[in-house]
Parts: C-alpha cells; sequence; structure tokens
C-alpha cells in the first residue's frame, strides 16, 4: 500500500469537504419543513434538547478541536505511527461521545414531545430519529 501524495491527500480532503457539505444541506433540506423540536421562545427560536447542556458541548468540542490540531502536530512533528494512531483513536472516541450524548437529549427531549403530540408529528420525529441512529451507526 502506498503512501498518498500532497494531492492526492488535497483531492481527498475536497471530496470528504463537499460530501461533508452535502449531507449537512441534505439534512437541512429534509429538516427544513418538520414541525420544530419545542415551542419557541420570545425571539422566536426553538429550544433543543441540548439547551441545558450546551456550555458543556461547546467545552467538549474545543477540546476535540485541541486533539485534531495536536494530532496535525504529531504529523508534522513525525511522532511515531503508534502513538498518532492512538491519538486518533481517543478523538473519535471523544466525537462519539459527544454523538451520543446529542442523540439522548434529543431522544429524550425532541422525540418524547413529538410522541406526547402524537399525529404526523410524532411518526415523523420517530421516522427522523431512526434515521438518525442508522447514519450514527454507520460512522
Amino acid at each position: 500500500m502506498s503512501i498518498p501524495n500532497d494531492q492526492e491527500i488535497s483531492t481527498m480532503s475536497t471530496d470528504q469537504d463537499a460530501a461533508d457539505e452535502a449531507l449537512v444541506e441534505q439534512t437541512a433540506e429534509a429538516t427544513a419543513d418538520m414541525a420544530p423540536d419545542s415551542e419557541l421562545d420570545q425571539d422566536g427560536h426553538a429550544h433543543h434538547g441540548y439547551m441545558s447542556d450546551k456550555q458543556r458541548y461547546l467545552a467538549r468540542l474545543k477540546r476535540i478541536e485541541g486533539q485534531a490540531r495536536g494530532i496535525h502536530r504529531m504529523i508534522d512533528e513525525e511522532k511515531y505511527c503508534i502513538d498518532i494512531l492512538t491519538q486518533i483513536s481517543a478523538l473519535n472516541s471523544a466525537l462519539r461521545n459527544v454523538g451520543l450524548g446529542l442523540l439522548d437529549d434529543h431522544m429524550r427531549h425532541c422525540v418524547v414531545d413529538a410522541a406526547q403530540a402524537g399525529g404526523e408529528e410524532a411518526d415523523a420525529k420517530m421516522q427522523e430519529a431512526s434515521q438518525a441512529i442508522a447514519r450514527f451507526m454507520k460512522g
């Protein structure tokens, strides 16, 4: 197996960025017409399940950013492969834990609220949650 050159890495990165942007767009389009996750505040903004833990999530994501920068630095400084892979594993675990927390908050707040409301909103939220879990499991 050969190591990709800089041009191949750039192309892979660009392709992944485009795929990520497409997924974000698809998710936004798919949820744009759905009922809001919860009641609106005085400014017309919906409160999502994670709002009570927003600062904790932001702090965790800051640490994850730092981990990613650390991995970049390790590669730049030509550190041992296994040490880099260990840090990548830790980064993946940290990001997965954020995702699990958000999924749990979504189920406890948004899906429960929709289930209590019943009807099409409940069906839509259950389908949305099921699809999100399936995407999460693939990653």
